[in-house]
């Protein structure tokens, strides 16, 4: 069976950066399944997994146009203090989920300046080149009710409760 729409997949990845940083792994962890060709993962990831069967294993770098996209610098802004309400200290790296005109969206503090916050609300990896290393585990199809719902349930997948 190869990979195609609507067939859910199973995979053990690594990610590291150019630099060779380890960015995210489910190694020790259960594969990721995901249901295929519905943009539930990143594009170049997707792509470069079309047409392969169980036990490929290969490498594949995601420029970020079809990652998380280049680094925007008019998503860097300042916040007053008062805005981050019941935040005893507020630290750069620290992550907050702020509502933004396309919904939820994850902000990171990169500096703190007197009473001002200087927040990134790009994508931790905006703007990186993002190096999979991948191992097929499993290819099946996809239940009806999975694809009504437009990703997987099960292991690996999303739960609705």
């Amino acid at each position: 069976m190869q990979i195609e729409t609507h067939k859910v997949v199973s995979i053990h990845y690594t990610l590291t950066s150019d630099e060779g940083d380890i960015l995210d792994s489910s190694e020790g962890q259960e594969p990721l399944t995901y249901l295929h060709g519905l943009g539930n993962i990143i594009a170049g990831l997707e792509n470069a997994l079309t047409g392969r069967a169980v036990g490929d294993k290969f490498t594949v770098s995601v420029a970020p146009a079809e990652g998380y996209g280049e680094r925007d610098d008019a998503m860097v802004q300042s916040v007053p203090k008062s805005a981050f309400q019941g935040v005893d200290e507020i630290l750069p790296g620290m992550q907050f989920q702020a509502q933004s005109p396309e919904g939820m969206q994850l902000v990171t503090v990169i500096d703190v300046e007197g009473d001002d916050v200087i927040l990134d609300g790009n994508h931790p990896m905006a703007g990186l080149n993002l190096n999979f290393t991948v191992e097929i585990t499993e290819i099946r199809d996809a239940t009806r009710e999975e694809l009504d719902h437009g990703h997987v349930h099960g292991p690996g997948g999303h739960h609705h409760h």
